[in-house]
């Protein structure tokens, strides 16, 4: 089992930035990738981004050149900072790891880009 715990949401204004933080514990040895998926209200959840364990990254379009996504292997913890929010971007964001058997999902954070 993985247990993942996010943190760093919150309320900003348009063109700000917030960074998110999740922290997985458990079975991390057998995750291969982790990243982050959101849902606004009415929407299904979309992919934002990922990294493998090696290191490689993905981003959706939306997101690409604005949000950047890293890993502290130390910590167990990935990082998506945030930049240059938009009020599209408010979302309640979610963290996920992916292991050979089992995809994990964090509780979710909101971030909220409005004056």
């Amino acid at each position: 089992q993985v247990q993942l715990v996010e943190s760093g949401g919150g309320l900003v204004q348009p063109g700000g930035s917030l960074r998110l933080s999740c922290a997985a514990s458990g079975s991390i040895f057998s995750i291969y990738a982790m990243g982050w998926y959101r849902q606004a209200p009415g929407k299904e959840r979309e992919f934002i981004a990922i990294i493998t364990s090696g290191g490689s990254t993905n981003y959706a379009d939306s997101v690409k050149g604005r949000f950047i996504l890293s890993r502290d292997n130390a910590n167990n913890t990935v990082y998506l900072q945030m930049n240059s929010l938009k009020p599209e971007d408010t979302a309640v964001y979610y963290c996920n790891a992916r292991t050979a058997l089992k995809s994990y999902w964090g509780q979710g954070t909101q971030v909220t880009v409005s004056f």
